[in-house]
């Protein structure tokens, strides 16, 4: 099916994302196919939020490419170890990108600084889960409250996004990419989730879990249009050493991490 969004990239950028757009956005023409859908979800102006699956570790790019694709200069949470190199970090931070310090004592800058370029007009793109999804069927998985935080301080739109696609080049468990032939990018954007009636609310854990639960809620129904099949009933739920070990790409912590055992389980879904 051929793109029905089409290709209309912000007219400013910024020089150090201008340079990234330069390198990367040519690889990504040559090995991803787009199937956008949805970008008129997507707002021109504002801050927002921008919230996705996560199924992939090349899935950034695609969700990058699909972001600033539909008029938006993306502001990823990223780990801080991307940024540990000098050049590369160098050229993250000059493109405003914001690291996330995991379990160190500069782990809320990052919700700061999130908050602060929504209320600048920009658009913060994460992905609620934190980390690839470890669902065996690649269903969304139980979310932190990073995106709702972020929402309910500024008061700004969460748009949902599904990605289907990056996973067929690079899977979670595997080394090498698969980059031949060309892979299909599904990327769909719906309308923002209805959290209305939870701003102005204090931001207790209630509250918090179940903005949480709309966002995903959002992101798995647009994921099932997209593979044309039902989730699961069940959220799945990592161990603890998933969330808080290894990844935390761009997620932000919440209180639901110590609520699991020592294995994956199921949560169910709102």
């Amino acid at each position: 099916m051929p793109s029905s969004t089409p290709y209309r990239p912000p007219r400013k950028q910024g020089a150090a994302f201008r340079f990234i757009v330069v390198v990367i956005v040519p690889l990504l023409r040559v090995l991803m196919k787009r199937d956008w859908r949805g970008g008129e979800n997507v707002p021109e102006t504002g801050g927002v939020v921008i919230a996705a699956n996560h199924i992939s570790h090349v899935d950034a790019l695609a969700f990058g490419h699909y972001v600033y694709g539909n008029g938006r200069v993306p502001r990823f949470l990223a780990k801080s170890g991307v940024f540990k190199n000098k050049f590369v970090g160098g050229v993250l931070r000059a493109a405003k990108q914001i690291p996330v310090y995991r379990d160190t004592a500069d782990a809320a800058n990052a919700l700061r600084d999130a908050i602060a370029a929504v209320n600048d007009g920009q658009a913060v793109a994460l992905y609620p889960e934190g980390t690839i999804t470890r669902d065996p069927g690649l269903w969304p998985m139980a979310a932190k409250s990073g995106a709702a935080r972020i929402a309910l301080a500024t008061g700004c739109p969460v748009v949902p996004v599904a990605q289907w696609g990056p996973q067929e080049i690079l899977a979670y468990h595997e080394r090498r990419p698969h980059l031949l032939p060309r892979k299909r990018m599904i990327m769909l954007a719906g309308p923002p989730v209805d959290l209305d009636d939870l701003r102005g609310l204090p931001q207790t854990a209630e509250t918090l879990r179940e903005a949480t639960d709309r966002i995903m809620d959002a992101i798995t129904e647009l994921l099932a249009k997209v593979r044309g099949e039902a989730p699961p009933a069940v959220r799945y739920v990592p161990a603890n050493g998933v969330e808080n070990g290894e990844n935390g790409e761009n997620g932000l912590d919440d209180e639901r991490e110590n609520e699991n055992g020592d294995s994956g389980k199921q949560v169910e879904s709102a």
